[in-house]
Parts: C-alpha cells; structure tokens; sequence
C-alpha cells in the first residue's frame, strides 16, 4: 500500500524570521499563514478521511484509497502557535520533528509547548541534535550520538518513548538508516519523493513530498490526488538534483540561496 507524505516546514505572519532557522536555505521551504491554509484546504477538498499517524502507517484509507500524513521539520515555534491549530480545526493531527539543541531558543518550540503538543495528540519526533546540513557526511559515531542525544532530549521531556525521526538536509544514506536503528528509532522519514515504504536494519523508511514556497495553491492537493503525475515530476526533480549535487558541489547551495528571495516575490 502507498503512502503520501507531506512535509512542511515553518510558517509565518510578516517575516520568514519569525519562526525556526534563518537563512536563504530555510526560507526555501517556508509559508506564510495564508499559504498554508489554502494547502490545507486544497488537500481537504479531495480527501475526506483523515491524515493518519506514523503508528499507523500500514494502515490502508477509507474506500481502499492510500494513506497519507503530515510532518512539519525544524521545531520552529509556528508548530504550536499557527499550524497545529490549523490542523486541530479540521480534526487533523501531525508530526513535529524537532532539532533539540534548539529547544528553547528564540524562534522554536520550548519544552511546554512540546509537552502540550504530545498531550493534544500531535506526534513529536527527532531532527536530529543539531541539524548537521549534510548528515550522510558524519562519521558513524557521529550520527549515532545526533540521534541517541535527540531521542533523550525528547523523551526526558515528553516521558514516554520517541521512535519516530525526520533526516535534516535530505541526505540519506542506509548508515544514517542503520545509526537511527541503533539509537532505537524505528520510523525514519527521507525527503526522497516516493510513495513507497522500506526497511533498513530496524527502521522503516518513509519518503516525503515537500511544500515549498511558491509553490501553487493546489499543489498538495494534487500531491494526495490518485493521479500520479505530480508525484512523478517530483521525483523526477529529485533525480536531477540528485546528479547535481554532486557536481556543483557548494555552488548549488548557493544557486538556491539566490532563487529563493524570487519564490517568495
């Protein structure tokens, strides 16, 4: 059975300041208020059940449709203050990833508002400790300790045990799926447009369908539609950036530092 897994990051009022990390590369990925609501409505429009929860992955949607769920990255304050009620409103439920390093800094979520998410029904999970921008890089020990240091953190402050881990940058490698496994996380989302779930070592993997700013007001919806073909072209972008990557090396960074201002105009 397929999944759709949308990812969203921070949203915000005036300023892409406002909530989770500043720079070029995080504004990439986020939304005003505005936007968000009007993604939201887009995928509620084609969508009469509900986004499911990570512990209920294999199970299959109403009328045979595939499942699909929500995750928000960083750990940004907009989580508790904007999009957990937009979600509440339609009875929807989502998943905070969190960068616990971060943890009460100006701009992201404290230690209250992560309790009174957990206690609403929202799913917290890891970002890692200090969001490394290419954790495939680190070294075997490090990416063990960003996740068994994130997963403490977390759990210390919900008192229950956190499974569940989101991977910061979108570098993916199986030794990052294998460090995760052995820090005792057991679902771990990609960035990787796919609709397929898979298994490394004692994690499942999960890919995710990102929401950008600029993106079109009906692009989520078109994300969780039975129609294929945005999914397609998503992955197909994956692709080519994939082979890019490596070949610009710092300059594709750099590249999407400069288009992002001209996403958000």
């Amino acid at each position: 059975m397929p999944l759709v897994s949308l990812l969203f990051h921070d949203v915000y009022r005036r300023s892409p300041s406002e909530s989770g990390f500043c720079s070029p590369g995080a504004d990439r990925y986020k939304l005003t208020v505005a936007q968000l609501a009007s993604q939201l409505d887009g995928v509620a429009a084609v969508r009469h059940d509900r986004p499911i929860l990570a512990t209920a992955m294999v199970e299959a949607s109403p009328a045979g449709t595939f499942p699909f769920l929500l995750t928000v990255d960083d750990g940004g304050v907009s989580y508790h203050q904007v999009i957990a009620d937009l979600l509440e409103a339609r009875g929807w439920r989502g998943h905070a990833f969190v960068s616990t390093d971060f943890i009460g800094r100006p701009g992201f979520l404290t230690l209250e508002q992560l309790r009174d998410l957990d206690a609403r029904g929202h799913v917290i999970g890891s970002h890692s400790a200090s969001h490394p921008s290419r954790f495939s890089s680190c070294r075997r020990d490090q990416m063990l300790q960003e996740w068994t240091d994130s997963r403490k953190v977390l759990e210390d402050v919900l008192g229950h045990p956190v499974l569940m881990a989101s991977l910061p940058g979108g570098y993916y490698s199986s030794t990052v799926a294998e460090m995760a496994a052995e820090s005792g996380l057991r679902v771990l989302f990609t960035s990787e447009p796919v609709t397929r779930i898979e298994q490394c070592a004692a994690c499942t993997i999960v890919g995710r369908f990102a929401i950008r700013a600029g993106a079109a007001p009906g692009f989520a919806r078109k994300l969780v539609e039975p129609a294929r073909w945005t999914r397609t072209e998503e992955w197909a972008s994956w692709q080519i950036k994939g082979l890019l990557k490596p070949v610009l090396g710092p300059f594709y960074s750099r590249l999407a530092d400069r288009v992002a201002p001209l996403l958000r105009s």
